[in-house]
């Protein structure tokens, strides 16, 4: 299939989008699609707008995925976290996400705020998409200037995927659904 423009995180995604979301996640894996209103509610009660078209995505198609990106339990629901998560404490979402580019903190000098800046990676500025080790976790991030981008955070750093510059969620689908591997 080829490739289709990137959405901008706001804008109601095209037809063709909608009906490419529609194919790459089976209607026999789909969690139920959530509703808009219920999408609404969610954001609302956690102070963020959700990029699309996964916004979209998760309002009219499928609320999750058994099979699909990540490979390891396919597309999480809104909300849930992956067992083995290791972020502490409660997650911000509406937080400015910490990070505009890479950082491999493992092997980093120790900071004094080094534990805590890893922690708002994990907890803030995203929502998590799934897994696929239980080492590393592909998240969306939801606020700041990554607004849309997939990033993958890992026991040694968090990266954009691909690095240096970020696929947008579309980006991340298509290139899952192509069989590209990760």
């Amino acid at each position: 299939m080829a490739a289709m423009a990137s959405t901008p995180p706001d804008q109601r995604p095209d037809e063709a989008t909608l009906e490419f979301l529609r194919i790459a996640f089976q209607p026999q894996w789909r969690e139920p699609a959530l509703g808009h209103e219920a999408v609404s509610a969610w954001e609302s009660a956690n102070r963020v707008t959700l990029p699309e078209p996964y916004r979209t995505l998760l309002a009219e198609i499928a609320g999750g995925s058994s099979l699909g990106p990540p490979e390891d339990g396919g597309l999480l629901p809104l909300g849930w976290l992956p067992p083995g998560w290791p972020g502490q404490g409660d997650r911000n979402p509406a937080a400015p996400f910490p990070l505009e580019e890479s950082w491999a903190w493992e092997g980093e000098p120790p900071a004094e705020d080094r534990d805590e800046r890893v922690a708002d990676v994990y907890r803030q500025g995203s929502v998590v998409l799934g897994t696929d080790d239980e080492l590393s976790y592909w998240v969306l991030v939801v606020t700041g200037p990554q607004r849309g981008k997939v990033w993958l955070i890992a026991d040694a750093g968090a990266y954009p995927y691909p690095a240096p510059e970020a696929f947008g969620f579309l980006e991340w689908v298509q290139h899952w659904h192509a069989g590209n591997g990760w």
